[in-house]
């Protein structure tokens, strides 16, 4: 017997331009890829030519029979120079839409997917008290231009990343890496402080939270302002956080730091967006190290960082960002299958999500990490660009057809 999804129900992928599109010249990114150091470890380049092939990407995502598609606004394509909006760049994203309707799926628009203007970050990106603003007067040119056609508007993604990290095992060198990163591209610049919302500094990871913040305020008041009915919220990085033994004060000062304003911020929203990859257990000393449960990639999590959003929030989830780094596809399929029955079941115990979108497409680029990790349900051939699906797609597609697990 067949367990289905509620009717309505949103499948689809989710991308990001920087990711794929390639040559995006104008944007803080791809600025702090080129300087000397650097903590990316290769430039983006031209991604996966995306910018170029967007038709077939689109019709790629409609042929699995997905319902929706999520994709990202370059704010630096958009607004090259500060105040000089582009028309040509607004039609180009325009016509995505366009082809997302007429191929069946509902756009689903990412306006902050980590990247913005080179100028932005001159100007100290979200540490600049005027960002919010600028940012609103960004959102409100996307909105006129075709924000009557999606269907859902996603303002920023992921703005709670660098203090999520703040709890992971990273290498010191990284972080130094990071700092002489910013260093090197605040010289380059000619500025006192060129900074980055994916490459962030300890000390300033709360003044850049609270610019976020205030500037998902002021772009959801824009937005609502061109169009009162369309859905507005952020995705947030969630972590399934589990607790061993019966101490849940680590845990809990984890979910305050990395959580707990941005849980608050989307009471006010339409829907949180939830972007989960793995659970991490504590105990009362901290994360479980070697010889506990293991932390990391987990099926479970999934469902369980709905639960805990709706829980905290009072709002709808919409899954926007969900999947594993893996060479072996068949693991891809295997976590998709299991993940996406454990979602099933928070529904049917009465969560309200929306839909599920997929990370990602295509094997992409990857931040610092550049074209190492492999997320996608297509392969990219990185001479040619070539698309190949891989057999996580056709499994994919059989559950978004069925609208339903067997």
């Amino acid at each position: 017997m067949t367990r289905t999804y509620p009717d309505g129900f949103r499948w689809g992928v989710a991308s990001a331009g920087h990711q794929t599109e390639g040559d995006n010249t104008n944007s803080d990114t791809w600025f702090a890829e080129n300087v000397s150091p650097t903590v990316f470890q290769e430039p983006s380049g031209k991604a996966c030519d995306g910018y170029s092939r967007w038709r077939d990407d689109v019709d790629l995502a409609a042929g699995m029979g997905l319902s929706a598609y999520r994709f990202s606004v370059e704010w630096s394509r958009v607004e090259p120079q500060e105040g000089v909006f582009e028309p040509a760049a607004l039609a180009h994203y325009s016509d995505i839409v366009d082809r997302c309707l007429s191929r069946g799926m509902a756009p689903v628009v990412t306006f902050n997917h980590m990247t913005s203007p080179h100028w932005f970050a001159a100007r100290g990106a979200w540490l600049d008290p005027a960002a919010p603003a600028l940012f609103a007067r960004y959102c409100d040119q996307v909105m006129a231009a075709f924000g009557d056609r999606i269907a859902v508007a996603v303002t920023l993604n992921e703005p709670n990343l660098p203090r999520l990290l703040t709890w992971m095992d990273i290498p010191d060198f990284v972080r130094d890496m990071e700092r002489a990163t910013l260093e090197a591209a605040s010289k380059a610049a000619g500025v006192p402080r060129y900074r980055l919302t994916n490459v962030l500094l300890p000390e300033e990871m709360d003044a850049m939270a609270d610019g976020m913040e205030a500037g998902h305020r002021a772009a959801r008041d824009a937005i609502k302002a061109c169009r009162a009915d369309l859905p507005v919220g952020f995705s947030l990085a969630v972590v399934d956080d589990q607790v061993v033994g019966d101490d849940p004060t680590v845990r809990d000062r984890k979910r305050a730091e990395v959580y707990g304003r941005w849980l608050e911020l989307a009471q006010g929203d339409d829907y949180i967006g939830v972007q989960n990859y793995e659970r991490q257990y504590y105990d009362a000393t901290g994360p479980v190290s070697a010889g506990g449960p293991l932390s990391g990639v987990d099926a479970r999590s999934l469902g369980e960082a709905a639960r805990y959003a709706h829980a905290q929030t009072g709002v709808p989830v919409l899954v926007t960002e969900h999947g594993i780094s893996t060479e072996d596809d068949s693991r891809r399929a295997a976590f998709l299958g299991e993940s996406l029955a454990g979602l099933l079941t928070a529904v049917e115990d009465g969560i309200p999500v929306l839909g599920y979108f997929h990370w990602t497409l295509m094997d992409n680029f990857e931040w610092i990490f550049g074209y190492g990790p492999k997320l996608g349900l297509h392969a990219v051939d990185r001479a040619t660009f070539a698309r190949t699906p891989k057999p996580s797609a056709a499994v994919y597609s059989t559950v978004v057809r069925a609208n339903g697990l067997p």
